[in-house]
């Protein structure tokens, strides 16, 4: 095998190994920001019911 060929294939590992790093890094910055987002989501859907006790406790199935 010819060295140039050789160290070309190290570089573009080395490369690829690098890019994978970063598309990792990116994704889980992504899912934390994507969690958090949920947790506001539901926090802020229990803090807005500010419904009388009787209402929401009878449902009418008849149709």
């Amino acid at each position: 095998m010819d060295t140039l060929a050789i160290a070309a294939i190290a570089t573009e590992m080395a490369t690829t190994r690098t890019q994978q790093a970063a598309q990792i890094a990116v994704l889980k910055k992504a899912m934390e920001l994507q969690g958090q987002g949920a947790v506001q989501l539901v926090m802020a859907t229990t803090q807005t019911i500010n419904n009388p006790p009787h209402l929401g406790n009878n449902v009418d199935v008849f149709v």
